[in-house]
């Protein structure tokens, strides 16, 4: 009596894996190389400890060689590093989160909220640029000046904007 051909086919899988590493949890990763289509093909999957087949279980850095986005398996001294670092940037946020409400608290740092009604101070705003407010204020005068003279050169590039535009004289190369 022969086997069924897809129980040999998952026997043979099983047979000819070889174990990469193992990650905190217990999950067990594995490969092997097998002909798909005349080309060898590296094959990566990893069994999940227990019953239960948790894929939130997996780290990062194992769901990045799984994807083949890794060359190597990642190493035990690379997995404890990792971890050490995760288990830093938690506390960081720890202290972060404590900082901010002691700061909330006592009241330092508290900025004003700005509603929807509310719109930005652009006097105060351009006061921070002064050879741009200069600028603007003889632009100002050049076009609140008088009417009279009609015939005042025209530079080549446009000036004014709204009622006051006036167009540049740049004519295309010939």
């Amino acid at each position: 009596m022969s086997k069924p051909k897809f129980l040999s086919r998952i026997l043979s899988l099983f047979s000819s894996r070889t174990q990469v590493g193992v990650d905190k949890a217990g999950n067990r990763y594995f490969t092997r190389v097998e002909e798909i289509d005349g080309a060898m093909k590296e094959k990566r999957w990893v069994v999940y400890k227990g019953q239960e087949q948790d894929p939130t279980t997996i780290p990062v850095e194992w769901i990045c060689w799984l994807n083949g986005q890794r060359k190597r398996a990642p190493t035990p001294e690379e997995l404890v590093e990792l971890e050490a670092r995760r288990e830093r940037v938690k506390q960081n946020i720890e202290l972060l989160k404590k900082k901010e409400e002691e700061e909330r608290k006592s009241g330092v740092g508290q900025s004003k909220a700005i509603k929807k009604s509310d719109t930005p101070d652009l006097k105060s705003f351009m006061k921070q640029f002064p050879e741009l407010s200069i600028a603007q204020n003889q632009d100002k005068k050049k076009v609140a000046g008088p009417s009279v003279n009609k015939t005042r050169e025209r530079s080549s590039e446009p000036t004014g904007s709204g009622a006051s535009y006036q167009p540049g004289t740049w004519q295309p190369p010939s």
